[in-house]
């Protein structure tokens, strides 16, 4: 059922997001743990935080700095990291292309896993109805605020926080949190291991590109299936209707 007005729509969205908080927090707790210890000032962390708006960017780029890496070699990293937000837009650019720039763009900044992960099977079902774009930013907003804060926190206990109680362990909980209930059909299931067998394959590779490789191959692997059950389906119908004739 569609949802009613905007503000409604706006609110269900940061509920749905408030469940994967958990798992977003010591990210951010130690994504600014690391940015102080790599001799950041805490409002050069902050600063750094709301230009990448990205976690794994923002921590490969730190590790970068801190080895004296050129600054053309950093942001080339940056964006290949990043790769994947192109294949989000893209998946996503059906649904919102029609909003006006005063959403698209700040809409574009807000893009993340998790808000792509909660939004992009509703926006495709097509039950979020006109309100749709508003849900999709209170899941966003929220995600935004949740992170900042978090690496606003790790700025300053870093020092603090007992290193047995293991932060980052909780990243990749957080994402396979997101990975299992969008794992609806076959072409998904496969999509799913040939992406993480690539991801333990190439994690190896430089600049984080097993990140990008794994990602364009689970893709691929998708689609094939995808289209090998389509023309499945397809010889069958035609199958039917033949012995029906």
């Amino acid at each position: 059922m569609p949802y009613r007005s905007g503000a409604y729509a706006f609110m269900q969205g940061a509920r749905a997001l408030l469940p994967l908080t958990p798992g977003v927090i010591p990210f951010g707790l130690v994504t600014g743990v690391m940015a102080i210890e790599m001799g950041l000032s805490p409002g050069m962390a902050m600063g750094m935080t709301i230009l990448f708006y990205s976690g794994s960017a923002q921590m490969v780029a730190l590790q970068l700095l801190h080895n004296g890496v050129l600054p053309v070699a950093i942001v080339v990293t940056a964006l290949i990291i990043n790769l994947r937000f192109i294949m989000y837009s893209a998946s996503l650019a059906p649904h919102l292309h029609h909003l006006p720039r005063r959403w698209t763009w700040p809409l574009s900044y807000l893009l993340s896993d998790q808000s792509y992960a909660l939004c992009t099977l509703k926006l495709s079902s097509g039950e979020l109805g006109p309100f749709a774009h508003y849900f999709y930013a209170g899941t966003a907003v929220t995600m935004w605020l949740v992170w900042q804060v978090s690496v606003l926190a790790g700025v300053y206990l870093g020092a603090s926080i007992p290193q047995d109680w293991s932060l980052s362990f909780a990243i990749p909980l957080s994402f396979l949190a997101l990975l299992i209930p969008g794992l609806q059909s076959r072409a998904s299931w496969c999509a799913a291991a040939v992406g993480g067998t690539l991801a333990v394959l190439a994690i190896k590779l430089p600049y984080n590109l097993g990140l990008v490789t794994a990602s364009l191959g689970g893709v691929l692997a998708g689609l094939v299936v995808e289209r090998l059950q389509a023309s499945s389906n397809s010889a069958s119908v035609e199958g039917a209707e033949g012995e029906a004739q």
